[in-house]
């Protein structure tokens, strides 16, 4: 049996899914192919260039009876459809004690739940909350404004995804993202992450998603335990022994690192203990918001079938010089989120249920902070993000409300700062009408206004008057990168291994997924199941 993917089959926006497998028969029998069968859609884009010819362009995944030559593939524009699973390597080390994973986002679940099936039996230490008392604590914090340092937005099980739109795209061009893919599907994701370009799970379904997967690790023999925070790591040589948490110590025969992007006490102890730790650059900005109904009018047209095409999505960007501005993590139908991790700073994320049901857009509006811009050291770039939140909470009036300004009068096109038809969506509008100069570098605020105005060319009524922005997002990714070796280990240490988006090695979910699975991976090739 032989399985293909035909690419680039482009069929208009009125026609359904079935359509595209005539077109993909088609093409089989232009190169004297018959009798292909059980046809799927592979993967499913919309390709809105031109607003009145809107197409869906797929790939159709077909069986084959017979043998195909490379001259039909390309004839064809096909290829062979690969299917990957992890390559387990066992070592012939065997560990002193357990495994143990810091962290339970992305990289923590992959890297355990791999451990786990292999009879690594890994325990695994979270600092914030499971999905239900996690909930409970965001929506505490949201409506009555009590911040749970160690369990929120940021922390608890899935990581600071989990609290997102659940976006499953990526840039990371690993084989093992389609094996992400499927098993988040297994644990309850909606069967469309399998075939759409541009994949998203959604807040609400995202919590039964790793709820299955915590599930899953302790069935395979793995233990979680939620607020068990890390703070200190016992070695002797180059090995790590325990990891010291509030309450105890626990033995550790190889520990996977992976503390998310906001974990800021990790990576001050880390530096304090002398580990390898890089600055980066990184990037940070505002929440824009504009109407969902706006948005899907400037990209489709208003007769285009919603119900069809899914909202609107855009993605947008300038540079000037070594410096850039583009959108980042665009929510339609979403609201956006509260953020903040630490007493005493505001911090904004975008966030959408799987129905992007919800009346506006959001999308994050972010300027490139480089190293230079803060020294070039690792502390610093922390303290960079840190003092901007802070700001937004003075500006804000010391209360978690969010620093907001209209589009009109950022652009000083106005000195009316009054709301108009876009109501913000932060803490159901719980914000302060403010200059937004006061809480963002200049170099921030200036590139800022460039871009509105700029992406205005690109999306009519993006730099409308009565769209709003709300700082500030500083936690678009890790400021700083925990260096390791080749063999994916820390620098210095032969069984610590740095993991996923708070190491510096991910951007999103998928991403920081696969680093989770390269890391698990990493330690298996070293080091067989400790037996006691």
């Amino acid at each position: 049996m032989t399985h293909l993917i035909l690419r680039n089959i482009a069929i208009p926006a009125s026609e359904e899914d079935a359509y595209a497998f005539v077109l993909a028969a088609k093409k089989l029998k232009s190169v004297g192919i018959v009798g292909g069968h059980d046809f799927h859609i592979h993967r499913r884009s919309v390709d809105a260039r031109k607003r009145d010819n809107i197409r869906i362009v797929t790939s159709v995944k077909v069986s084959l009876d017979a043998n195909v030559s490379e001259q039909q593939l390309s004839k064809m524009d096909a290829v062979r459809l690969q299917t990957v699973e992890p390559e387990i390597v066992i070592g012939k080390q065997t560990m002193s004690q357990r495994p143990v994973v810091v962290g339970f986002g992305p990289a923590g679940i992959f890297a355990a739940l791999l451990l786990a099936e292999n009879g690594y039996r890994p325990i695994v230490l979270e600092r914030g909350d499971a999905i239900p008392e996690r909930v409970a604590a965001t929506d505490r914090f949201c409506k009555q404004q009590i911040l749970d340092v160690d369990s929120n937005i940021q922390f608890g099980a899935g990581g600071a995804g989990t609290f997102s739109d659940g976006k499953l795209m990526t840039r990371v061009n690993d084989p093992l993202c389609d094996y992400v893919l499927k098993r988040l599907h297994r644990f309850g994701a909606p069967d469309e992450i399998l075939h759409l370009a541009k994949p998203h799970i959604g807040t609400d379904i995202l919590r039964t998603v790793v709820e299955n997967a915590e599930k899953a690790i302790v069935k395979a023999g793995g233990e979680i335990h939620y607020r068990t925070k890390m703070t200190g790591i016992r070695k002797v040589g180059d090995r790590v022994v325990a990891v010291e948490t509030e309450r105890d110590q626990i033995p550790c025969g190889a520990l996977i690192l992976a503390p998310g992007h906001s974990a800021r006490d990790t990576y001050q102890y880390l530096i304090e203990n002398a580990f390898e730790i890089a600055p980066k650059d990184f990037s940070v900005g505002v929440r824009i918001e504009h109407l969902q109904s706006d948005i899907d009018d400037a990209l489709y047209g208003p007769r285009a079938d919603i119900t069809r095409l899914g909202h609107a999505e855009y993605q947008l960007s300038y540079r000037e010089g070594q410096r850039g501005v583009y959108s980042f993590c665009m929510c339609p139908g979403g609201v956006v989120a509260a953020a903040a991790s630490e007493e005493g700073g505001v911090v904004v994320n975008g966030m959408s249920y799987h129905a992007r049901s919800e009346k506006n857009a959001n999308c994050a509006l972010a300027v490139s902070v480089l190293r230079s811009d803060y020294g070039n050291d690792p502390l610093s770039a922390i303290e960079f993000q840190r003092q901007i939140e802070r700001k937004a909470y003075v500006a804000g009036g010391k209360c978690y409300a969010a620093p907001m300004q209209t589009v009109g009068r950022f652009l000083d096109r106005s000195s009316d700062n009054r709301l108009g038809r876009i109501q913000p969506s932060y803490m159901n509008g719980y914000g302060k009408m403010t200059d937004l100069k006061t809480v963002l570098p200049l170099f921030v605020t200036d590139l800022l206004q460039t871009g509105v105005r700029r992406f205005e060319r690109n999306i009519r009524g993006f730099s409308a008057s009565d769209a709003v922005l709300t700082a500030p997002e500083t936690r678009t990714s890790a400021p700083v990168r925990i260096l390791r070796n080749e063999n994916g280990a820390a620098c210095g240490y032969c069984n610590l291994y740095p993991s996923g988006e708070g190491a510096g090695y991910a951007g999103g979910i998928t991403s920081a997924a696969v680093d989770g699975l390269r890391s698990a991976l990493h330690l298996m090739e070293t080091y067989s199941p400790y037996c006691n």
